[in-house]
């Protein structure tokens, strides 16, 4: 599998998977061009500058791990984690998802119930995540104590807290109280690695984003595994996916798209092999991302379109909770007018065909035929298909009350 580290390097990887968590990861590969020698001859002459110079803004990047559940993700990281401080000298930190986003975060609501504002849905939690880790990112290029983000739940905050604090990422501010201040140990640049599935670019890009904010490096590594080989590891875990969930991800699941998405360059696709040799190409990928951060005015036609991407997926997440909301309230409405069970559960099925419909126009960005124009000026088409929604579930429900 072919991938690129910038424009004068071409390098082909193949990838030996673990067939256990306590397997070693081994890679072989075949390089030409010049640049992964001279990225990794840089990156050590910086960090050799930079420990003599006394300091300086710290050198951060951000590496992603994606693939399907079982893929062999959180064995590559630990091992890069003991790897990069020994090998390289860079101190690196891990962010596993699985560990730091609340189990119940996963469990489906019943058809029309409304949220619980306790039990954080895995949207939100991922979301909240990413605040945390914006925190940690300003505490690390300013030196000033962490807060927590304003709009993230206190567990989650103390989640990611107690990960950074066990990887010596957190020094105590004078006077304790439980206030810290970002650390890294040694000269050396820092590698965060987020080890999560990552199925869509949307999510994927939001990571970027940051590091194009603060202007750090970004490179990400795509874990190619069959189907079934990832079925059967799954089932071998302790606490496995549902098989369902697996497959759904796999239908789902986007590669990175290095000839569409120009912020995807700095990307490596690895594949299981029998092969065996040491993993030269995960280290050259990281060094050439260092030597090159994200800067912050980088933006073209892709990015501009992932960006609407993003916009787009968050008014759908929000319409749909306001829809829900709604539908509860109606449903509410329904069963106080004492409506028949079997009537309250045709109504039900109707109103969630209705959101679905909303939801797609949403996606879409339709006009919702002419009834807008005429029915709702607002300018805003989130707000007028809510508005749209609550007026034709309002009708339904009159329907069955009057029957």
């Amino acid at each position: 599998m072919r991938f690129l580290l910038g424009s004068d390097s071409t390098t082909e990887a193949t990838v030996n998977f673990p067939h256990s968590k306590g397997d070693n990861w081994e890679v072989q590969s075949r390089t030409t061009g010049a640049a992964a020698v001279a990225a990794l001859e840089a990156a050590a002459e910086d960090d050799d500058e930079r420990g003599g110079s006394g300091g300086g803004r710290a050198r951060v990047g951000l590496c992603v791990l994606c693939g399907l559940p079982a893929a062999g993700k959180s064995t590559l990281a630990r091992g890069l984690r003991r790897c990069l401080p020994q090998r390289q000298g860079w101190a690196c930190a891990l962010l596993t998802y699985d560990e730091l986003i609340p189990p119940e975060a996963f469990r489906p609501r019943e058809p029309g119930a409304e949220p619980d504002p306790s039990l954080p849905d895995w949207k939100q939690s991922r979301r909240e995540l990413l605040q945390c880790l914006e925190c940690l990112l300003q505490g690390l290029l300013t030196g000033d104590q962490l807060a927590a983000p304003g709009p993230t739940s206190q567990p989650a905050w103390e989640r990611f807290l107690a990960c950074c604090h066990r990887q010596g990422l957190l020094l105590s501010v004078e006077g304790g109280g439980g206030r810290y201040c970002a650390h890294t140990a040694g000269s050396g640049p820092l590698c965060i690695i987020l080890d999560d599935n990552f199925y869509y670019q949307s999510m994927r890009y939001e990571v970027f984003q940051l590091a194009r904010k603060y202007s750090l490096s970004y490179c990400q590594i795509f874990l190619e595994s069959p189907l079934e080989c990832c079925l059967q590891r799954n089932r071998l875990r302790s606490h496995p996916l549902p098989d369902q969930t697996i497959y759904l991800m796999a239908s789902k699941i986007e590669m990175p798209d290095l000839k569409k998405n120009a912020w995807e360059q700095n990307s490596l696709i690895l594949q299981s092999s029998d092969c065996t040799s040491e993993n030269e190409q995960i280290i050259t990928l990281l060094a050439a991302a260092l030597e090159n951060p994200v800067k912050q005015n980088e933006e073209n036609a892709e990015q501009k379109e992932a960006d609407r991407a993003i916009c787009a997926a968050s008014a759908v997440h929000q319409a749909d909770q306001t829809c829900r909301r709604l539908i509860s309230q109606a449903m509410k409405e329904a069963r106080d007018k004492n409506i028949l069970p079997s009537e309250l559960k045709s109504l039900a099925e109707e109103l969630n065909k209705l959101k679905a419909r909303f939801l797609e126009d949403v996606r879409q960005g339709n006009d919702l035929k002419s009834q807008l124009s005429v029915q709702n000026q607002c300018s805003d088409p989130g707000t007028s298909v809510i508005s749209l929604f609550q007026l034709e579930a309002a009708n339904m429900v009159n329907k069955y009350i009057l029957k």
